[in-house]
């Protein structure tokens, strides 16, 4: 009794000192972000305190929490909801019970989590799904894929590049009831970088026959390459996700070596022969003069590792290092990003990309949004933030797909 009356008052000491962050003043609901922001940096806390006294890693002890939160696919009156798989991988499926007289449109959504926590199964993407199913009467798709560090990059663009592919086969959409010419991909966070990598790859793919009708990218990663740019800087110990972490998450999705994070905060990781594609990457020019603030561009220090991974310059990791010819051959696409959040620049520089490129892009900023937004829907957790950015998000689907 006495070890647990000590853990709660711990628990309750670290909370507190974390609930006295500084919370912009444009913050909806500011008492419930610093609510939510004290929790997960208590929870970071807790996590690094047992890696480093060897009870259990930091990724162990954020995936049990993330795992309580898992829901059962449970149907309701207006849509069918079941467990299943694509070529092995997990896929939840939503399905309209009302009948169509049409082939109806279909949405497949990645969800987010740093490639290392989550699932479709989490009670928030399980509500924006069944809610995109009901309200756009679409056949929605969750997808799952393996996390990291067990399986490391690329085993989740394969996983979802393959789960796709196979829903792209004639036989499955007629199956499903699905119009062949009015489907999206889309996603957070990580998700996203796994949404436009596989917009990507399917939209180049000879073998491929049915295209993608729009992207949607939520708040997205984007680049490994420079981990120095102005909201890297300015967001340091943001909301919710700091940029340390963001590193160590990065880093472990790539490599055990302990070198590497090291190098990466320094803006130091990347190998010599990358010096090419920082043209891709170069905010000075790619973001808009708003967001460049005061903040002076200097180029990363290149070959300081003794090593270098073949993975830092793929497309697949990095959607943002795709050449002009791969971009031009994207669909319409729906970029949402977050003020206070380190990715933000990621979003920003690929708006302008696809824009000198001549691809159509419909672009909203969130003023007041934080990393995460959609994570938080449902009770108790949830924040009008997330909901505001469900029903853009929903809405745009819904006037372009």
């Amino acid at each position: 009794m006495g070890f647990k009356v000590l853990l709660l008052g711990l628990l309750c000491v670290l909370f507190a000192s974390h609930i006295y962050v500084s919370i912009p003043g444009n913050i909806e609901e500011r008492w419930k972000v610093m609510a939510l922001d004290a929790v997960a940096k208590t929870c970071t806390f807790v996590a690094l305190c047992f890696e480093n006294i060897g009870i259990m890693s930091y990724e162990e002890f954020i995936s049990m929490i993330f795992r309580l939160d898992y829901t059962q696919p449970l149907s309701d009156e207006y849509i069918s909801v079941t467990d299943t798989a694509f070529n092995d991988i997990p896929i939840r499926l939503y399905l309209p019970k009302r009948k169509s007289e049409t082939p109806r449109r279909a949405v497949i959504y990645i969800h987010g989590g740093a490639f290392h926590f989550g699932s479709f199964k989490q009670k928030a993407f399980d509500f924006l799904n069944r809610w995109t199913a009901n309200k756009l009467d679409a056949v929605v798709v969750g997808l799952d894929y393996r996390l990291a560090p067990q399986y490391r990059f690329p085993a989740q663009f394969e996983d979802s590049f393959t789960a796709i592919k196979f829903f792209l086969q004639d036989k499955i959409l007629t199956k499903y009831g699905v119009d062949p010419t009015r489907i999206c991909i889309s996603g957070d966070s990580s998700g996203s970088t796994l949404a436009a990598a596989v917009t990507q790859q399917v939209q180049s793919d000879l073998e491929i026959k049915h295209k993608i009708k729009i992207q949607a990218l939520l708040y997205p990663y984007l680049q490994l390459i420079d981990s120095y740019l102005p909201s890297h800087q300015e967001y340091e110990h943001g909301i919710v996700l700091t940029r340390d972490i963001a590193i160590k998450l990065m880093s472990l999705y790539l490599t055990e070596d302990e070198a590497f994070p090291q190098a990466m905060r320094k803006n130091q990781h990347m190998p010599l022969e990358s010096r090419h594609l920082f043209k891709f990457v170069n905010w000075s020019t790619l973001l808009p003069k708003k967001y460049r603030k005061d903040h002076a561009y200097t180029e990363p220090i290149l070959g300081r590792l003794s090593y270098s991974l073949p993975a830092l310059m793929d497309i697949r990791l990095s959607p943002l290092l795709a050449d002009d010819s791969q971009l031009q051959n994207l669909p319409l696409t729906y970029i949402l990003t977050c003020e206070y959040d380190i990715l933000r620049d990621d979003g920003l520089m690929y708006v302008s990309r696809l824009q000198n490129v001549g691809v159509q892009v419909v672009h909203d900023h969130i003023e007041d949004g934080i990393h995460a937004a959609l994570s938080y829907m449902t009770a108790p957790l949830y924040l009008n933030l997330g909901l505001r950015i469900r029903d853009m998000y929903v809405n745009w689907l819904d006037k372009n797909l």
